[in-house]
């Protein structure tokens, strides 16, 4: 059970705002670092994926309320249906200004869009006061370092929102992008050791 993270979160914050990554990585530029430059809350998470960049793009492009999930606790990130299990063909095609929905609701405050991108490499999805980066690096022996990279801007001029965000991040961001990134490389490596093909067969989450 992930409680025990949403309940004691507040108190390690300094190791989970950069669970996984090294001082380089937490101190490296990502995409997107300029969009939020006065960022309450900054948060570099990184993990090693023992598959290459291109069988891991697959499955972070396709994230999103009612599209893949995202990998975590179906009751809570995506209304009850379980994440996909496989490449949902629908969405590898990403496109500047697509939306990336986090709840039924999609606006500019509740849902994030895609920003910019480079296919296998990097991608970044903004809204106006938050970026989430995701960076994905070759390894020599084949594998992928992904890095992603979350900056969120409190905005205390609407106190209550800023209340609600603060507490959503500061509780509930680490154990949702923990499972999130061991989400991610559980999938690329199945995909990885299946010789490079995705389960369709197994795969849940789709809009319905």
């Amino acid at each position: 059970s992930g409680l025990p993270l949403f309940v004691t979160a507040p108190m390690y914050r300094h190791w989970h705002l950069r669970w996984g990554a090294t001082d380089d990585e937490v101190r490296g530029l990502m995409p997107g670092d300029d969009a939020v430059p006065k960022a309450s809350f900054n948060a570099t998470r990184a993990i090693t994926i023992a598959a290459p960049p291109v069988l891991v793009w697959p499955w972070i492009v396709q994230m999103g309320y009612r599209r893949a999930g995202f990998y975590t606790y179906a009751l809570i990130d995506n209304a009850g249906y379980e994440s996909a299990e496989g490449i949902l063909e629908e969405y590898q095609h990403p496109r500047i200004g697509d939306w990336m929905p986090m709840a039924s609701k999609v606006s500019e405050t509740t849902a994030f869009k895609v920003k910019a991108f480079e296919t296998c490499e990097w991608l970044l999805w903004e809204k106006p006061d938050s970026s989430w980066a995701w960076k994905l690096v070759a390894l020599p022996d084949g594998g992928t370092r992904l890095i992603t990279r979350l900056k969120q801007r409190y905005q205390w001029e609407s106190p209550a929102m800023a209340i609600f965000t603060l507490i959503l991040l500061e509780f509930g961001d680490f154990p949702m992008m923990r499972r999130v990134l061991r989400g991610i490389k559980a999938r690329a490596e199945r995909a990885s050791a299946a010789g490079g093909k995705a389960d369709a067969s197994r795969t849940t989450g789709a809009s319905a």
